[in-house]
């Protein structure tokens, strides 16, 4: 089974090498690497093109496996070069890694691939993820864990999983909504959820995730699309006394 491993970036300089270094570092025989660039007007596309060159010059074999492909050309925004990379994808699974995140071991791909049964191959593979730093350095688990069993319901409580340690059979995927700027991951990864009860927990902690600080004014209209797409999907008055709850449980803690 092959996952096909997908980065946006935008001027992504500083934080790309460290994402490019851990799918690299993989153990995992059988993925590939597509990047999409939004036109970077910084090294980003010279540090991809770095990383694609010295791959190019592999024969074919064992070493292919972190084949990497990529496109550096103006977008419509994140989930726009997310579509975009979608539609070149070649794997049975795809995951996204931002750039700056990585994978929390060597060997969480092949852990992740071999975790279930390849005979009952689960549309949706989840896991945990561990917040770090801009040195990459591990600051503490991500506050939302993962539950036990994750259905479409779950994310009324949140999005528990996050979004780069949620991985989706290919044949499955659907493009991005792309009418929500910030929050279509969380609208995206529903949907999935919807659309099948084949979900596996593999138990795994899979992602370092790059503690980056949103704006508030995008933090705001992230929350406010969130709230739309909740009251969508679960109804105006269940979405209104959940984050009642959110604000109760915040105050407690």
């Amino acid at each position: 089974m092959k996952l096909s491993i997908i980065t946006v970036t935008y001027n992504a300089e500083k934080t790309l090498e460290r994402t490019l270094k851990s799918v690299q570092g993989q153990t995992y025989h059988s993925l590939e690497h597509l990047i999409v660039d939004g036109a970077s007007r910084d090294g980003t596309v010279e540090l991809i093109r770095k990383y694609a060159d010295e791959r190019g010059d592999l024969q074919n074999g064992e070493d292919e496996k972190q084949k990497i492909r990529w496109i550096s050309e103006p977008d419509h925004g994140l989930y726009d070069a997310m579509n975009k990379a979608i539609g070149m994808a070649s794997g049975d699974y795809l995951c996204f890694l931002n750039a700056g995140d990585t994978f929390f071991a060597p060997d969480s791909v092949e852990k992740m691939m071999h975790s279930f049964d390849p005979q009952e191959q689960p549309d949706i593979l989840y896991g945990e993820t561990a917040i770090v730093n801009d040195k990459g350095s591990f600051l503490h688990m991500r506050r939302l864990r993962a539950p036990k069993r994750l259905t479409w319901q779950s994310f009324k409580q949140g999005m528990l999983v996050c979004h780069q340690a949620f991985v989706v059979k290919r044949e499955l995927v659907e493009p991005y909504d792309l009418s929500y700027r910030f929050s279509s991951d969380f609208d995206w990864c529903i949907r999935m959820m919807k659309k099948t009860s084949s979900i596996h927990n593999t138990h795994l902690v899979l992602i370092n995730y790059l503690n980056e600080g949103m704006t508030t004014a995008n933090r705001k209209a992230s929350l406010k699309e969130r709230y739309h797409i909740m009251a969508k999907y679960y109804g105006d008055l269940s979405t209104f006394f959940h984050h009642i709850w959110f604000v109760i449980r915040a105050i407690l803690k």
